[in-house]
């Protein structure tokens, strides 16, 4: 984010005069009655009818009893009987001009520049929540679906959505997660943030994927040539198949989609996966009767069933 420009650059302590304080371009209207303070000293005139519209907590703060509200009830005295050199009371903010200069433009409806980050968007959004401020924390949730933050993080929309009860967000971020590994140590962090219950629903959907996955691979309607007992070859109709090389298989799978509960890398003719030792092992399995020869198992067939049950798997969290 570019740094936010000022109408004098220079110190901005408290006590000097307003027109050497350092005020922010973008908000520094002499109609505004209500001055905010940043950490880093710079002043945001705005309008104590903006804040107390669309805030919660100014709202509240406006009409508290005395002493609180002898800052409005002096800044309401118009403009016109000040001189330049008079002060509004400063409202010290103990946020940076970053968050609040952007969170400022959401209230005030200026143009916000694009977020750079979600480490931007979501300093933004706790403050925006802090100060009960629904029309910007409505415009944020928006840009969480943009495609640019739909992908970057997954597990940190979810922990968003899940924290705003947003349920429709919580669905969408679920099945992002699914590419992602939930037991490597990276993602502890914003694990550990998570409700307990919100976790919970997250691991059962992987474990789901899992387990329902392992239920079709077993299917001997689904792969009768390796689930079958006994199955003959399709070809000499006499031998017996050995089905080592499909439960070999299919336990490469099962350990693959744990560890990649999308299941994107299997079933397929190319690729990582297809050049298992097990999968090269399994298609290469012959029937052993002298003459025969024939293959235990159509790969075509075979991996184009694999994605269809890939297919069947449940893909977001459940209500």
């Amino acid at each position: 984010m570019a740094a936010p420009s000022y109408s004098k650059a220079v110190p901005s302590s408290a006590s000097a005069p307003a027109r050497l304080r350092r005020f922010h371009s973008c908000f520094n209207s002499l109609d505004a009655d209500i001055t905010l303070r940043s950490l880093e000293g710079t002043l945001y005139r705005v309008h104590s009818y903006t804040l107390r519209t669309t805030s919660g907590l100014f709202h509240t703060m406006f009409n508290l009893p005395q002493p609180l509200n002898k800052i409005e009830n002096k800044v309401r005295g118009g403009r016109g009987q000040r001189g330049e050199e008079d002060e509004l009371e400063e409202i010290p903010i103990y946020e940076p001009d970053f968050i609040l200069e952007r969170l400022l433009r959401l209230i005030c409806g200026l143009p916000i520049p694009p977020w750079e980050s979600y480490d931007v968007l979501e300093r933004v959004l706790t403050v925006a929540e802090k100060w009960d401020t629904p029309g910007p924390v409505t415009i944020i949730r928006a840009a969480l679906t943009s495609p640019r933050f739909l992908d970057s993080d997954s597990l940190r929309l979810y922990a968003i959505a899940k924290h705003f009860e947003w349920e429709e967000e919580a669905k969408i971020a679920s099945r992002l997660t699914l590419k992602l590994n939930l037991h490597d140590a990276s993602h502890a962090r914003v694990l550990e943030g998570l409700a307990a219950r919100d976790l919970l629903s997250l691991l059962n959907l992987h474990r789901r994927r899992r387990d329902k996955f392992k239920e079709l691979l077993d299917s001997p309607e689904r792969f009768a040539a390796g689930n079958s007992t006994p199955y003959h070859c399709s070809r000499c109709g006499v031998t017996q198949l050995d089905n080592y090389t499909w439960r070999e298989l299919k336990n490469a799978m099962f350990l693959e989609i744990d560890r990649r509960p999308l299941g994107d890398t299997l079933g397929l003719v190319v690729g990582d996966t297809a050049e298992w030792p097990e999968a090269k092992a399994c298609w290469a399995a012959k029937c052993k009767m002298e003459g025969c020869g024939g293959l235990n198992y159509d790969r075509v067939a075979t991996l184009r069933q694999i994605r269809n049950c890939v297919d069947l798997l449940p893909s977001t969290i459940e209500d």
